[in-house]
Parts: C-alpha cells; sequence; structure tokens
C-alpha cells in the first residue's frame, strides 16, 4: 500500500464511471488509494481545481467533452498526491484543442507539485515538445534514448538533414531507429478494435 501511494496512473483504457459525478469518480479513487477519510474531501477538491474541474465536479461524467474526461481521469491519478505519475496515451482519440489542454494541465500539475511524470505515446510532436527525455522504443526495445534536441541532432549529424533543407524532426528520428521493421507485427485486429473504442468514447 505504501508503494501505491507513490503511484498514479492513468491507463489508455477509461477509467471514469459515466454514471458517477466528476466528485464521485475522483473520491472513489481517493478511497482506493486509503487517503484518510479526514483529508479526502480536500485532497478530492484540490485534485478537481487542478485540472480545470471544481465547476463541472457534481455534473455526471457522461456530460463530460473527450478532454474533460481525460482531465477527470488525472484527477482521478492525482488525488493520492503521487510522487511518480504514468500516463498510458493521455490523449488518444483527442482533437487538437483537447490535447493541448489535457498537456497544459499536466504541466501546470508537475510545476507546482514537481512529480516525476512518465508519458506513453505515439504522438512524436507531443514528445518533442513536452517531454524532457524521451525514450523511443521499437518491438520491446529501446531504441534511442536521450532529450528531444540531442536525439534530432543526433540524426542531423548523420545524415545532415531531412533532404529537403528542413532540419530533422523526431518523427524522422523514430524512423530511422524503427528502420524498415515497420510492418505488420505492431498489433492485431483485437488491438485496433479496442483502441478505436477507446477514442470513440473518449472523443
Amino acid at each position: 500500500m505504501a508503494v501505491r501511494r507513490l503511484l498514479g496512473y492513468v491507463p489508455q483504457q477509461l477509467s471514469a464511471d459515466s454514471g458517477l459525478t466528476g466528485r464521485e469518480n475522483v473520491t472513489l479513487f481517493a478511497r482506493v488509494f486509503d487517503v484518510s477519510r479526514r483529508e479526502r474531501a480536500v485532497r478530492v477538491a484540490q485534485a478537481l481545481d487542478a485540472v480545470g474541474l471544481t465547476d463541472a465536479a457534481d455534473r455526471l461524467a457522461k456530460t463530460y467533452s473527450g478532454g474533460m474526461v481525460r482531465r477527470l481521469e488525472l484527477a482521478q491519478a492525482l488525488v493520492s498526491a503521487p510522487r511518480l505519475l504514468i500516463l498510458d496515451e493521455p490523449t488518444i482519440g483527442l482533437d487538437p484543442i483537447a490535447r493541448t489542454g489535457v498537456w497544459e494541465h499536466i504541466n501546470a500539475v508537475r510545476a507546482a507539485t514537481g512529480m516525476t511524470v512518465l508519458v506513453t505515446t505515439h504522438y512524436m510532436d507531443e514528445a518533442d515538445q513536452y517531454c524532457d527525455r524521451v525514450a523511443l522504443m521499437h518491438r520491446g526495445r529501446v531504441r534511442a534514448l536521450g532529450t528531444p534536441r540531442e536525439l534530432r541532432a543526433g540524426l542531423g549529424e548523420r545524415r545532415g538533414n531531412t533532404g529537403d533543407g528542413e532540419p530533422p524532426t523526431l518523427e524522422d528520428v523514430f524512423r530511422d531507429v524503427a528502420g524498415s521493421g515497420l510492418d505488420d507485427r505492431s498489433g492485431d485486429f483485437s488491438d485496433v478494435r479496442r483502441t478505436r473504442r477507446t477514442a470513440s468514447r473518449v472523443g
């Protein structure tokens, strides 16, 4: 339990209950993470405020937009005041405005608390813009590790540029380290169906 209190986790699949209000969802997670009854109401209010959901806290989660649902799930993970926050594809299925909003709240919480945030994402632009360090993985192995600038600079030194005079992007770096291995092994039909189901429920 002591270790559990140090960790916050937002899964790729939906973890909010549509039949509960935002406040009830976060309160449920406070109980799961064994936040003391004496502190529970204050912690729930703080978590909802941190993600900008105070005004919508007493509405049912099923009335929330996709971006609000992801922020609610972030509040659920924050209610135990974790030292490490793990986010699995936090912006999957969201439009660009909602994606930016989720990241703004993640960064605000990180700046305010000093917690470490570990994120998995397929969006290289997000990794480039918001992450201090990036590990590029392919087929279960880390193929490159460093700051976004270091990774881009390394590819630039090896290849000069992308061929059109533009400096390399993090997406170019991933293509380089993955080689020609981007084939049909990157998930099966059930993986695709599961991801699309999640995206349709969040969006």
